[in-house]
């Protein structure tokens, strides 16, 4: 078993690092890992129908998709990530009781009493403090899960409330559920590196043949490249998500109100059609057209309204209010 220790606390590289050691290390490996302030969304949703995109926008908050399925997560670092990569038999692999019980283990040792219920998350007295997700690839299990120990609970609320009715879509709905940090239970204070090095301690003891090593120049020069190819780009954090139709309703003091509705596929509009008691001059007919074939992303929707003025086209409009409605 290897224990690789991890200091970087950029959301991209951090999920680039996992898929990395999965697919390149032979040995069985455990992380420890945190996050600064992001969202990271499941494989299989629709990003932006799970985040407060005005928040996070003004937050400059990081969106990120994982490997594995399950919903959105805000992490900041009051929250401590572990993940087991480890090989097996096909038919056992998915087992989320196995690799959190290290976690509570140590949570027994500290006097606190946690439990494993549902599907995949760690409660105390009821409340959730940890989730949990696995990704198959060949004949290994990556199992992460996120452990909320002194994380800022309004900014996770904020962040992820988004709003419900703008979308219609196939894609999984995370399942919102009352949370609690682990630090509010403890009998004597600790921070949450203190609380990492318990467990590291834990799993030194659980696994006699342990070792804790360090990735090299090179591991990082990898990673680096497939934050570049991959977890660093639009096309996966936003593109990848699966089709949608979006519906917004926009109210204006001057312009009057505007119903803007999308139908995206693989991340590009190709359908707008926009809808209201607005005032215009020339024909909106022009602008859906110009944004038809192009990605549901700000700065490519900006590019493409580049040729026109948009308060010619709804009266007194103004090109921040027009994309407020497009997402």
């Amino acid at each position: 078993m290897l224990i690789i220790k991890r200091r970087n606390t950029d959301p991209y590289f951090n999920l680039a690092t996992e898929e990395f050691i999965l697919k390149n290390f032979d040995e069985d490996s455990f992380m420890l890992w945190r996050n600064a302030p992001c969202i990271v969304v499941g494989k299989h949703q629709n990003t932006l129908a799970e985040i407060n995109v005005d928040y996070v926008k003004h937050q400059n908050i990081p969106v990120v998709r994982r490997l594995s399925g399950g919903g959105a997560v805000f992490h900041d670092l009051g929250n401590l990530n572990f993940t087991f990569i480890q090989k097996g038999k096909q038919e056992a692999l998915i087992d989320f009781r196995k690799y959190t019980l290290p976690i509570l283990e140590v949570l027994q040792k500290m006097g606190i009493t946690a439990k494993f219920e549902g599907r995949n998350d760690l409660t105390i007295k009821g409340r959730k403090f940890s989730g949990n997700a696995e990704h198959i690839w060949k004949n290994k299990v990556l199992h992460h899960g996120t452990l909320l120990f002194s994380s800022h609970m309004p900014n996770l609320n904020q962040a992820l409330n988004a709003d419900p009715l703008k979308f219609q879509d196939k894609a999984v709905k995370s399942v919102r559920s009352r949370v609690t940090n682990i630090s509010e239970h403890l009998k004597s204070s600790m921070d949450v590196m203190q609380f990492a090095e318990l467990i590291q301690d834990h799993m030194t003891e659980k696994y006699p043949d342990a070792r804790i090593i360090e990735l090299s120049q090179e591991d990082h020069d990898k990673i680096h490249e497939l934050v570049r190819t991959k977890y660093g780009t639009w096309e996966w954090n936003f593109g990848y998500s699966p089709n949608y139709n979006f519906r917004k309703l926009l109210r204006t003091e001057k312009s009057g109100t505007l119903e803007f509705d999308l139908e995206v596929q693989n991340g590009i509009i190709q359908h707008l059609k926009i809808f209201g008691d607005y005032f215009n001059t020339l024909e909106t007919e022009e602008i859906e057209a110009a944004l038809t074939g192009v990605l549901h992303q700000e700065d490519s929707i900006r590019a493409a309204l580049q040729p026109f003025k948009i308060d010619e086209y709804f009266a007194d409009l103004t090109i921040s209010e027009f994309l407020d409605g497009l997402f």
